[in-house]
């Protein structure tokens, strides 16, 4: 099993703020002769008759020397957890965590953002001290 991002547990409990249930820890898929694991799973319950939202949260810190790099890294991981899960659970939705001031920063570059709009990476952007969603984007 892989290491946790730094800021995995800032995200979990940000997500746990906005009343979203811990379902797994990490998901583990097995896809294509492929073992993954995709850092959190999470369900929201919309009402006591319906079936709630499902996700998948691929969390990154950037923390590293090259954004490039990890941007690259990050972006095929998310492509091969989007096609896993489209396989094994298509009710959830795929997201990319990342921190606030990366967005402010790198992924407000041309290249980053045009490669989240081409691929459909849904975001989560969050800040770490707060332990908080910023935002959403779908």
């Amino acid at each position: 099993m892989p290491a946790k991002d730094i800021f995995h547990d800032a995200v979990k409990h940000a997500l746990e703020k906005e009343r979203w249930i811990i379902t797994e820890d990490p998901l583990f898929l097995r896809f294509g002769g492929v073992d993954m694991y995709i850092d959190l799973a999470a369900e929201q319950l919309m009402g006591a008759e319906k079936d709630g939202e499902k996700i998948a949260v691929e969390i990154k810190s950037f923390i590293g020397v090259s954004a490039t790099t990890e941007f690259s890294t990050a972006l095929g991981q998310f492509l091969k957890y989007q096609l896993a899960l489209e396989e094994r659970e298509p009710d959830r939705v795929l997201y990319l965590a990342i921190p606030i001031d990366v967005d402010r920063g790198f992924f407000s570059l041309e290249l980053p953002r045009r490669l989240i709009e081409k691929y459909r990476v849904n975001l989560i952007v969050y800040e770490p001290e707060e332990e908080e969603i910023v935002r959403w984007q779908k």
